[in-house]
């Protein structure tokens, strides 16, 4: 059945494609018409066009170059605070100098990012943004590798946002925050309060930002020859329920230790419902600290201490950056700072 375009189903560029049997940056290339496209490829998206009656939208049109120039921005889940904070900064700087933000969410779907990422290409974003860690391998390097060159060839600029650098030479603009120092100086704060025992809630062992802040964590024992129990590092994700988890089997398992650090706030806030499901009070009975200073850690009873992460000023300075950088221009990599914010959470062992 035909869907009509001012219907709640309306048709998007998807469904042309799965119509077609092409994919959604091949719709692009053929509504776009300046790409090379074979006759019956042009022929089934037109046909599919018509069937489905779609109609693109002005965000579409602009993207095409028929109005405001844009830039992409991809990660993983949006629904992530941090995520969120990011974007914001992202989008009122691509506001600020007159260009449309396209936000697409992967979920850690890889074909799903290329895919976007070739649509941007074809229609010559000003930059995509790709944001936040991942497994860093060499398959995924030389993956994004091509990414970067594929848009430089377009026009465009890659900006690797909290993702690990290419190497030199690559058409890429790298902006990131100190990870690993952050959790150092974290956790030198811990231990300079007389723990010694710190349990460690990460995430998944191959995330590149998981093993930035677990990397800081075991630093900053080593720099007070103070050598960690490897039984006190947990895995699991960045979720409020993975905090929950791996906080209730350490306490079941009956890990000794008087302070935690979680990876995230959000993996702090499930880990601190475990302790009060417990009997537990924090900082009294167990300390407690996070990372990222999103809005929550400071709502939280008590307070949250927590490692502060300029998220939306990164957004900013990925924009800023990538806007001012010719797309085949070298490598550059600029470094925001990071610093410990201190509330109430983590206390002196008595």
């Amino acid at each position: 059945m035909t869907r009509k375009s001012g219907d709640a189903g309306r048709s998007t560029i998807r469904d042309v494609a799965t119509r077609a049997g092409v994919s959604a940056s091949t719709v692009s290339r053929v509504l776009g018409g300046e790409y090379p496209v074979s006759s019956s490829t042009r022929t089934r998206v037109l046909r599919a066009v018509r069937d489905l009656d779609y109609v693109a939208d002005a965000r579409a049109r602009a993207v095409a170059g028929a109005g405001t120039p844009s830039l992409a921005f991809v990660l993983e889940d949006i629904t992530g605070p941090t995520s969120a904070h990011m974007a914001h900064g992202v989008e009122r700087e691509a506001a600020r100098h007159g260009h449309l933000c396209l936000v697409c969410s992967t979920e850690g779907d890889v074909r799903h990012e290329l895919d976007f990422v070739e649509m941007m290409r074809a229609q010559r974003a000003a930059a995509v943004i790709l944001v936040g860690g991942g497994a860093d391998s060499p398959a995924h390097r030389e993956r994004t590798r091509r990414m970067a060159d594929s848009l430089a060839s377009a026009g465009s600029r890659l900006v690797l946002c909290g993702r690990p650098p290419l190497g030199a030479g690559a058409p890429v603009t790298v902006v990131e925050y100190d990870n690993e120092g952050g959790a150092h100086a974290l956790v030198a704060h811990v231990l300079a309060q007389g723990h010694r025992r710190i349990l460690f809630l990460g995430g998944k062992p191959d995330h590149t930002t998981a093993l930035g802040r677990e990397r800081g964590y075991l630093a900053a024992h080593r720099a007070r020859a103070v050598e960690p129990d490897p039984a006190l590092l947990l895995h699991g994700d960045f979720t409020r329920d993975s905090g929950h988890r791996l906080m209730r089997r350490a306490l079941a398992d009956g890990l000794e230790f008087t302070a935690v650090v979680a990876a995230t706030d959000t993996v702090a806030a499930g880990a601190l419902t475990a302790l009060h499901e417990a009997g537990l009070d924090v900082p009294r009975d167990v300390s407690l600290a996070g990372y990222d200073d999103i809005p929550f850690a400071r709502d939280l009873h008590p307070a949250l201490t927590t490692v502060r992460v300029p998220y939306e000023e990164l957004g900013r300075l990925a924009v800023r950056t990538a806007l001012g950088r010719t797309p085949d221009a070298p490598d550059e990599h600029l470094l925001l700072g990071t610093h410990v914010v201190v509330r109430d959470s983590v206390a002196a062992v008595g």
